[in-house]
């Protein structure tokens, strides 16, 4: 059925987490919202009173999770959609990176993803169904300067998830990655953390990039796409939203294999035999 589904979303008090956390509700579905505060969640109790189930999660604790997702099960009966959308982009070449603000990328945007999707796999598999979507972004199949540590964490999240959509598919689960191109969201504003800069990388970052370039999409207009893929008996592993993705990652991976082709010389010779 397309609705009555129960649905986690972490990240659930701002931008597109609370965007389709409201989605779900407005159609009548169930909404387990997690946020590192839920005094963000009050206005939406107030507004949808039982169907949602406000709950204080920070993602890089896997206890945590762990017991946030049993919450959300044993408060619904059922777990019908994860999105694991919890996470930030950090800005700083990879020079100026410090180690802090590596370890602290990749605890939020990978592993805070991973304890959630361990937590629910065993409960979705008993249901013999269920679908989690990560958010992942456009920066996770391709690169820009200045957000390696971003791209970094989004590249493992692709990873992991593409590998976990082979192992879960005999349990009737599907995992969807969600690509993402630049929103008029607060990603690159207070949401963000930034490295202390080096001067000699002042002139590269005041270089255009193709996402800034563009125009931003209108977060609200993400909602349907959402509805539509949870809603899908054959959801796509990967989804692009906005006009930019399909155009620029066409271009990069024609590149891409171009170079390949270039050097499958070398790469045949290093066969061996």
């Amino acid at each position: 059925m397309a609705n009555n589904k129960v649905w986690f979303i972490t990240g659930s008090s701002r931008g597109f987490g609370r965007i389709w956390a409201e989605a779900a509700l407005q159609r009548g579905d169930k909404v387990a919202a997690t946020a590192r505060k839920t005094d963000s969640l009050n206005d939406l109790v107030a507004q949808y009173g039982e169907a949602v189930l406000p709950i204080a999660l920070d993602v890089t604790d896997r206890t945590a999770c762990f017991a946030a997702i049993k919450q959300a099960h044993e408060h619904f009966g059922r777990l019908d959609v994860v999105i694991n959308n919890a996470g930030y982009g950090h800005f700083g070449t990879i020079e100026e990176i410090s180690e802090k603000e590596a370890r602290d990328q990749m605890e939020t945007n990978v592993f805070g993803a991973l304890w959630v999707t361990q937590a629910a796999i065993p409960i979705m598999r008993e249901q013999k169904s269920g679908h989690i979507l990560q958010v992942s972004s456009i920066g996770g199949v391709t690169t820009f300067p200045n957000i390696g540590m971003y791209h970094a964490s989004k590249w493992a999240l692709e990873g992991f998830s593409e590998a976990l959509s082979q192992e879960v598919e005999q349990f009737g689960i599907h995992v969807t990655l969600i690509e993402p191109a630049g929103y008029e969201t607060d990603w690159a504003g207070s949401s963000a953390t930034r490295s202390q800069p080096i001067k000699e990388y002042d002139e590269l970052k005041a270089r255009p990039r193709p996402t800034t370039a563009a125009k931003r999409g209108n977060p609200q207009a993400t909602a349907t796409a959402i509805l539509t893929v949870v809603d899908s008996e054959q959801p796509p592993l990967r989804l692009f939203l906005g006009t930019l993705p399909l155009p620029l990652i066409r271009e990069r991976y024609q590149q891409r294999m171009a170079t390949w082709e270039k050097w499958n010389d070398v790469a045949v010779a290093a066969q061996g035999n």
